[in-house]
């Protein structure tokens, strides 16, 4: 699953109609190429094949003020679906690019929803964690290359902390913070 698609996605359903200057630019705003891989070219380039697999809509141009005139497009209904779609696989990842994603557009889904999906990620996330160390009594070389043990343990204690940050989310939401679509 692409990180890009679901933000291309979902910038431009928050702000349909709009051009492809405006999702990079408000992707570089949440400064998302820190925490995913997107890029200005990738944005683009996530733009042109939706729009060629009919998941976004060309309205049309309008003028680029200094630059060239800019295509305005808005999602279709494939569009709308393969958002949701990506979006609960999101919010279920371990991967923290599709996660970050997720939680970017959490907004779109009713409290239960997003509830019920985090708490699969968390389950997910705290499994991963419990499978490494588990792995551990299979690899004893600890001093030898690649050093699997500490591998492992620093790969499950990335997901441990996955499985807390979680929790905290969670507490959140579960007290009512955040505006999430059934609050509107």
């Amino acid at each position: 699953m692409s990180a890009v698609r679901l933000l291309v996605l979902g910038v431009t359903r928050r702000h349909q109609p709009t051009h492809g200057y405006a999702v990079r630019r408000e992707l570089l705003s949440w400064r998302a190429d820190t925490w995913t891989n997107v890029q200005p070219g990738s944005i683009y380039h996530a733009i042109k094949q939706l729009t060629q697999e009919g998941k976004l809509r060309t309205l049309g141009t309008e003028g680029g003020g200094r630059g060239p005139s800019r295509a305005v497009f808005e999602l279709t209904e494939d569009g709308e679906r393969e958002f949701f779609e990506r979006l609960d696989a999101a919010l279920t990842s371990v991967d923290m690019e599709e996660l970050g994603a997720g939680i970017a557009f959490m907004d779109a889904l009713p409290r239960a929803q997003v509830i019920a999906k985090l708490r699969e990620q968390r389950t997910r996330s705290h499994a991963v964690r419990n499978d490494l160390l588990a792995m551990t009594a299979d690899y004893p070389g600890r001093h030898e290359p690649p050093h699997f043990p500490d591998l492992l343990e620093l790969w499950s204690g990335v997901f441990d902390n996955l499985t807390g940050w979680t929790s905290g989310v969670l507490e959140r939401l579960e007290r009512g913070e955040y505006r999430l679509a059934d609050d509107r």
